[in-house]
């Protein structure tokens, strides 16, 4: 419940100051203005009449004529007021016997008076009551039309969208074209059911979308919707879990009964995996809670419902490694899409929905764009397309250029500049040859990713400097010696600092981690070590049981993790070798490229060719 609609101490104090102020407005109190005292003696003294006596109080007229003969001056002068010839007074009756007999005795008239204040006393109270209670109704039925309302506590807080709210078709996504393949069967099957169940097929009860995150899953979902025009009921998964036992079972309830009214339907849950997180992983925590009564009550809700009445369950998640088993089962989610991050032609298709919306430059090419962001998923090139498009605004450009493109690329991948970070003459020489160094090692082996920029420029968080190389396609098998190649290239900057300065420094860390965890996957994942032979070490743990004790054990002995050791070593320090060993070849090129970076900070592509056309490419360094 969200906090702004929840019930406050404050509303029960402003009831009650409300409910006194309403009592004291229809019981006013009277005010005494003549002390019992001076009653007695104006008594005596005949200068009161039309005296009205009660069980508590005694009221009438005092006859303000001479009265300072009988009443202190500070008295008279608070009576006398405007010199008015009569003045109303009020006194509390006092226990006094002799009260009676003095009224006789003065002749004055007096009269006993009953009041009657029940009405007074009923509506003081139950008025204010009532409209309590009304504005405490009120609230509670505008919080249960919020979903957060003690008796709507049970409902689903799911979302209903029909045909005209979703607005988005298949046209809208791009770059997954199998996964729209395989959805385009089931908005063929919600617009005619009966014509898939001649034959006695059915359709898949659930289909479940597996992906990355960003990769358009739940665009996916909702496009489907759109495409087949009928209600799209959308929740997340955390939505069904509360603070209290029950309401997650009795929200799938719901969730399924109102689907079921606005047959055909699509039911969508995002991040599946927060509701359908596989049970017993934790024995130490228990294996009964608000969750696993969730999760067996979606279970139920599968099993019972008949999918030939146009219902169909969407589910995404980026963790189905996490999920029950039950649910993956056949009957449930019969079918899982893979939704992957897009190859090049893909980024292409989805740089073109998304460049719709900005003014680009005629001589943009897409595909070159698309070349500088492999492993970009949807989001990341929505997000590229908009930060591309805030460069331009910010340098008051009237269309996107490619240098915006490849800024935003920058910005994104490498991290902000950071133009306030100096550094002085020693650190920028050494940032400069270690790039440098990167860059001559890729430039020199085959089969590496070509260099589109170096910069000496300081990045995000800790980079000093950073080289950015451009894969020319898609790449989804690497051999032995393409990742000996890949390591040498991490490893040119480390290999540079020693060849030119003799010492080595803290800048090489990150090269250092991945090179390492290239030579022990070789070793231990992809059996690429001849000593080793073709045997796995270190298998993939599934995400929830890391950290689990018993399965992070070790299958191989103390004498086989030293040979481990060894063939990580042995592989980190060849790559290392072949690094110096191209830059002691192009010492000269090494020198001359690190003082251009120096003086310029920065060095695209064309000036890199400059320098790779001096680089030998020697028959012992392609091997």
């Amino acid at each position: 419940m969200d906090n702004k609609h929840q019930f406050s101490i404050w509303y029960f104090v402003f009831a009650f100051f409300f409910i006194a102020y309403l009592q004291s407005f229809f019981n006013p109190p009277r005010i005494e203005n003549l002390p019992y005292s001076e009653f007695k003696i104006l008594l005596k003294a005949n200068k009161l009449e039309n005296i009205r006596l009660t069980e508590t109080d005694i009221s009438g007229t005092i006859i303000l004529r001479d009265i300072d003969d009988y009443l202190p001056y500070e008295r008279v002068e608070a009576l006398n007021i405007n010199s008015d010839i009569e003045r109303s007074f009020y006194t509390v009756r006092l226990d006094d016997p002799k009260l009676i007999n003095d009224l006789e005795a003065s002749g004055i008239s007096f009269a006993g008076k009953k009041e009657n204040r029940w009405l007074g006393n009923v509506v003081s109270w139950v008025i204010p009551i009532l409209l309590f209670f009304a504005l405490w109704s009120y609230l509670f039925r505008r919080m249960g039309s919020l979903g957060g309302g003690m008796m709507e506590i049970g409902k689903s807080k799911v979302k209903v969208y029909v045909e005209k709210d979703t607005k988005v078709t298949f046209a809208d996504v791009a770059g997954v074209e199998e996964a729209k393949e395989e959805l385009q069967e089931i908005v063929n099957f919600l617009n005619d059911p009966q014509g898939y169940s001649k034959l006695g097929a059915r359709i898949p009860k659930g289909i479940l979308l597996v992906g990355p995150p960003g990769t358009g899953k739940t665009l996916l979902a909702r496009a489907v919707a759109g495409e087949a025009g009928v209600p799209f009921f959308s929740i997340n998964g955390s939505e069904f879990v509360e603070m209290f036992v029950g309401v997650g079972a009795a929200r799938v309830r719901d969730l399924f009964d109102q689907a079921r009214q606005k047959a055909p339907a699509i039911i969508f849950i995002d991040e599946l995996d927060a509701l359908g997180r596989a049970r017993g992983i934790n024995p130490a925590g228990g294996g009964h809670d608000e969750k696993e009564q969730t999760l067996n009550q979606l279970l139920s809700e599968m099993d019972g419902f008949d999918p030939s009445k146009g219902l169909v369950l969407l589910s995404a998640t980026n963790r189905p490694e996490i999920l029950d088993p039950a649910l993956l089962r056949a009957g449930r989610f019969d079918r899982q899409v893979l939704v992957d991050r897009p190859d090049k032609i893909g980024r292409v298709q989805i740089l073109k929905v998304h460049i719709k919306k900005i003014h680009l430059a005629k001589d943009i090419n897409l595909e070159s764009i698309a070349a500088l962001t492999p492993g970009f998923t949807g989001a990341d090139l929505a997000n590229l397309v908009n930060e591309a498009a805030l460069l331009a605004t910010r340098r008051k450009g009237d269309e996107v250029t490619l240098d915006d493109f490849t800024q935003a690329i920058e910005r994104i991948v490498a991290g902000l500049e950071k133009k306030n970070r100096l550094l002085n003459p020693k650190e920028r020489e050494v940032v400069a040859h270690h790039e440098m160094g990167h860059a001559l090692v890729a430039m020199s082996l085959p089969g590496v990713d070509p260099v589109h920029k170096i910069s000496i420029i300081p990045r995000g968080i800790g980079a000093l400097g950073y080289t950015i190389q451009r894969p020319t396609e898609d790449r989804y098998l690497m051999t032995r010696e393409e990742l000996e190649n890949k390591m040498a290239v991490l490893l040119g900057g480390r290999a540079s600092e020693q060849l030119i300065f003799k010492h080595l420094s803290t800048g090489a860390a990150d090269d250092l981690a991945k090179a390492t965890d290239i030579a022990r996957n070789m070793v231990t994942r992809y059996g690429m070590d001849e000593k080793l032979g073709q045997v796995v070490y270190q298998e993939d743990a599934p995400l929830f049981l890391e950290g689990v004790p018993g399965f992070n054990k070790r299958d191989f002995s103390e004498e086989t993790a030293r040979e481990i050791d060894c063939a990580v070593r042995e592989l980190v320090n060849g790559a290392l070798e072949k690094a110096t060993d191209i830059l002691k070849r192009n010492r000269n090129v090494l020198e001359r490229g690190a003082r251009m970076l120096l003086e310029q900070e920065t060095l695209a592509e064309t000036e890199l060719e400059t320098l790779q056309q001096e680089i030998p490419l020697a028959a012992a360094i392609k091997t």
